[in-house]
C-alpha cells in the first residue's frame, strides 16, 4: 500500500530508508509516496510483466527554486546490485521511463553514490530540531547576533552570547533549528560541525 511522507514509511533497504531522511529534510519536496505505482510492459519473450518503482518525488509549486521541478518516479539499488543485475532491471527501467514521459514525469535510479553523503549525516541529525519547542525570544537574538557578525562558525557564535557553558549549550538547539529550518546558512554538503561556516540570510 502507497505511503507518503506524512505517515509511517515502509522501505525495501536501508539506502532507500536513508533516501526518505534527504526527502523529508528536503524543503522543496512537497511529499513523496512509496510503491507509487504498478507499470505493466511486455518483456523482450513477449510475456506480460509489472514493475512498480520505489518513490514518487513531488516538488512544491510555492517556491521559486521548485516550482519548475517535474515529479520525480525512482528506484533505489545499491551500486553493485545495479551493476550485476542490469540485464533483468533493464527492461523495467526502460518501461519506466515511458510511463514517467507519458505523465511528464522523470525516472531515476539512485544508487548510495547519490544518498549516502555528508547532506544524508547532516540531514539526519538536524531532523529532529525540526520538532524542537521554539522560543521566539531566544531565535530572533541568534539572528540578530549573528546578523551583526554576518559570518562566523556555531561555536564561536554561541560564546559570544554566553560565557557560561550552560547557557550555551541551552542555545544549541534553537541553533540547530535555524539551521533545519535554513534560518541560518551552512554548505550542507559537508559535515555539520561546530567549526562549521555559517552565515546570516539576508532577505
Amino acid at each position: 500500500m502507497p505511503t507518503s511522507n506524512n505517515e509511517s514509511q515502509q522501505f525495501e533497504s536501508t539506502l532507500e530508508r536513508d533516501l526518505m531522511y534527504i526527502l523529508k529534510f528536503d524543503f522543496q519536496v512537497d511529499k513523496f509516496v512509496a510503491q507509487p505505482v504498478t507499470i505493466n510492459y511486455i518483456d523482450k519473450l513477449g510475456n506480460p510483466r509489472t514493475y512498480t518503482p520505489d518513490l514518487i518525488i513531488y516538488y512544491r509549486k510555492d517556491l521559486a527554486e521548485s516550482k519548475g521541478k517535474k515529479p520525480v518516479l525512482c528506484e533505489v539499488k545499491y551500486k553493485d546490485d545495479l551493476c550485476q543485475n542490469f540485464r533483468e532491471y533493464h527492461p523495467k527501467f526502460r518501461a519506466a521511463i515511458r510511463y514517467a514521459k507519458a505523465k511528464d514525469w522523470i525516472f531515476k535510479v539512485y544508487t548510495e553514490e547519490h544518498i549516502r553523503s555528508p547532506y544524508l549525516t547532516n540531514a539526519k541529525f538536524l531532523l529532529p530540531y525540526l520538532d524542537v519547542k521554539t522560543d521566539e525570544g531566544m531565535l530572533s537574538s541568534i539572528l540578530l547576533r549573528l546578523e551583526d557578525m554576518r559570518e562566523t562558525d556555531p561555536q564561536t557564535l554561541i560564546a559570544s552570547m554566553f560565557s557560561d557553558k550552560w547557557n550555551q549549550a541551552m542555545l544549541l538547539p534553537f541553533l540547530w533549528y535555524l539551521i533545519a529550518v535554513r534560518s541560518i546558512g551552512t554548505n550542507l554538503m559537508q559535515p555539520l560541525t561546530m567549526t562549521s561556516r555559517i552565515w546570516h540570510k539576508y532577505e
